[in-house]
């Protein structure tokens, strides 16, 4: 009687290990179809918090918030009052994990300045917190070249400005801010000034005190800061696989990495199928159909975490950067000739592109969906930055009559 004691319970503890782990697994009892199934688990967050949640039309609860559903197809939809909603559609697989980080943005972002002086040219430093300003108030003293630092906190309301060279320094010859370009370093830390048909190195780091006149060496110059770009650019790739990193050197125009260097915006330079790499495939892994059979002259981001391809529609985009460089039809597209780094970033959370578009700034999730209007108030079009803290810094003039030249704001929209 003992011993069936004993083993009663023994089997009774295996009895509730075996069900504590099916639960775990995600099997549920359908006492409506007196069946027991297995489910899968919706796993959603959203910034900001407190966000509703729709599952087919229907509110589920607020994020952040897990759900035990059935498999099947769920469209899911994102919303708070005043913020940008979130889609996607997901099939959900038993037993598996499907995560879901929405990021919302306000309807009605606030400004803050960030100079207060007129700024009458604005030169991005990319994918850095800092920007190259030309001022001028017919101040012989102060006219010139700034740097605006983004990233310090500044001690008064604006933020501190860095002299880098008076204009007193250039060419007496009037300034055609219109034709005026800079090619940076890859530390950004020099740069080339191009006045006309000469070409001026520049410390970024201090004041320059004279010209230093390279126009018949830059030549030289900017194909040893190519060289080292291409270098930076091998030693990223050496950190994705070995197959993968071969084919990106030969077959890939690369616009950019993520901040987190896990992903790739690149444009296909020739038709190619793109193999799989991580075999067999990851589960619950990003659901967005991928394209792996590339078309010369397309946009893709790669993700090496999930071996994912996703084609991302730069049509708009490349319509009016031809539109604007005036130089040949939009179907000849070449990369290094359009500049497309000058209109699309990455958003610093390496999960989101920002574009700047027909007077408009959109971000789209990496995977080529949710595309949001973040921003389409006044702006200077030639000019946009993404912060480090992913605010949005524009040129802009909120008083035209009265206030001749823009000035920096930072748009928060997070």
């Amino acid at each position: 009687m003992k011993y069936f004691y004993r083993l009663t319970i023994f089997f009774g503890f295996l009895v509730i290990v075996f069900l504590i782990i099916a639960y775990s697994r995600g099997y549920r009892v359908n006492l409506q179809k007196k069946t027991v199934t297995s489910t899968g688990i919706l796993a959603i967050s959203s910034f900001p918090k407190a966000a509703k949640v729709y599952l087919n039309g229907k509110l589920k609860g607020i994020t952040d918030l897990n759900l035990n559903l059935e498999p099947g197809e769920y469209d899911v939809e994102i919303k708070k009052e005043g913020y940008t909603s979130w889609q996607k559609k997901i099939k959900l697989k038993g037993e598996l994990v499907i995560t879901l980080d929405a990021l919302l943005f306000p309807l009605n972002p606030s400004f803050s300045p960030l100079t207060n002086l007129g700024v009458k040219k604005a030169f991005p430093l990319d994918q850095t917190d800092k920007v190259l300003l030309y001022l001028e108030k017919n101040d012989p003293e102060k006219d010139g070249f700034y740097i605006l630092d983004i990233e310090k906190k500044p001690v008064g309301f604006f933020e501190p400005l860095k002299l880098i060279l008076k204009k007193s320094l250039l060419p007496s010859e009037e300034i055609n801010l219109e034709e005026i370009y800079f090619d940076f370093s890859p530390d950004f830390k020099e740069a080339i000034l191009n006045l006309k048909e000469k070409s001026y190195l520049l410390s970024l780091d201090q004041e320059n005190q004279n010209l230093f006149d390279i126009s018949t060496s830059k030549q030289m110059l900017l194909d040893a800061w190519q060289k080292e770009k291409e270098k930076n650019t091998q030693k990223i790739l050496e950190t994705f696989k070995k197959d993968l990193a071969k084919i990106a050197t030969d077959s890939f125009h690369i616009i950019s990495f993520s901040p987190d260097k896990t992903k790739i915006l690149y444009q296909a330079k020739k038709n190619l199928t793109l193999p799989a790499f991580i075999k067999p495939p990851l589960p619950a892994t990003n659901q967005t159909e991928e394209k792996r059979d590339l078309k010369k002259n397309y946009f893709y981001v790669y993700d090496k975490k999930e071996d994912k391809n996703y084609e991302i529609n730069l049509i708009d985009l490349i319509d009016l950067i031809a539109k604007k460089n005036k130089k040949f039809p939009s179907n000849l597209i070449r990369q290094e000739k359009l500049e497309i780094g000058n209109f699309i970033m990455w958003y610093p959370d390496s999960k989101h592109l920002v574009f700047n578009e027909k007077g408009k700034i959109s971000i789209l999730d990496y995977d080529g969906e949710n595309k949001q209007v973040v921003y389409s108030g006044p702006y200077e079009k030639d000019f946009f930055l993404v912060s480090l803290r992913g605010n949005l810094i524009l040129l802009i003039n909120f008083n035209p009559e009265n206030n001749p030249q823009p000035d920096i704001y930072e748009v928060e929209i997070k």
